[in-house]
């Protein structure tokens, strides 16, 4: 992927990791796009940053995805990189039986999110010079944690999905797998900061 010159999306952009890669892409001299749920978040994740632009996308519904997909590339044509960052973990107890409503949003944000979301852009990114997708993963995926295994399986089935993308994708759009360790940010219960 190149370094700069890209019109780069990244969902979950207005904190944590997705905050960081848009602040350090942008420095580097790309156009960043942050996309997510709260748009106070991804107001300040843009302030005081002329090339980074704030977008509300809600990855958990499916109409809302692809009505996102219609404006960001209305407004942003040139769009070559997408980062599917948005995520969420939930801590889960498996000695007795729950509702699962946290595991079903888990794998609807987590699994469902990036890949409608990428199908909603693989047309676009094919016909586009230097196209990159990056998928972002985790340690989790590898050594998965006991308190938070909807999160683990949805990390491990998208990094699965990632080397299918990379087979299916060679020559046309550069596939990429980030598989941050553990990070101090406010997908982790109890770590907002």
């Amino acid at each position: 992927m190149k370094r700069s010159g890209n019109t780069i999306l990244i969902t979950g952009g207005g904190s944590g990791i997705g905050e960081a890669l848009a602040h350090r892409f942008h420095d580097a001299g790309n156009v960043v796009i942050v996309a997510g749920r709260r748009q106070e978040a991804l107001d300040a994740a843009a302030a005081g940053r002329p090339g980074i632009h704030a977008m509300t996308l809600d990855v958990e519904s499916a109409e809302g995805v692809a009505d996102f997909a219609a404006r960001v590339l209305a407004a942003f044509p040139e769009v070559n990189v997408l980062i599917n960052n948005a995520g969420i973990m939930r801590f889960e107890a498996l000695d007795q039986a729950r509702d699962l409503s946290d595991a079903e949003a888990t794998i609807t944000t987590n699994l469902l999110g990036p890949i409608r979301l990428t199908n909603a852009l693989i047309d676009h990114l094919t016909a586009q010079p230097d196209a990159a997708l990056v998928n972002v993963t985790s340690g989790l995926a590898f050594v998965p944690l006991v308190d938070t295994p909807t999160y683990n399986a949805t990390k491990a089935a998208i990094h699965s999905y990632t080397v299918a993308m990379r087979d299916a994708l060679a020559g046309k759009v550069e596939v990429i797998e980030l598989a941050p360790p553990a990070v101090q940010t406010g997908l982790t219960p109890g770590q907002e900061s």
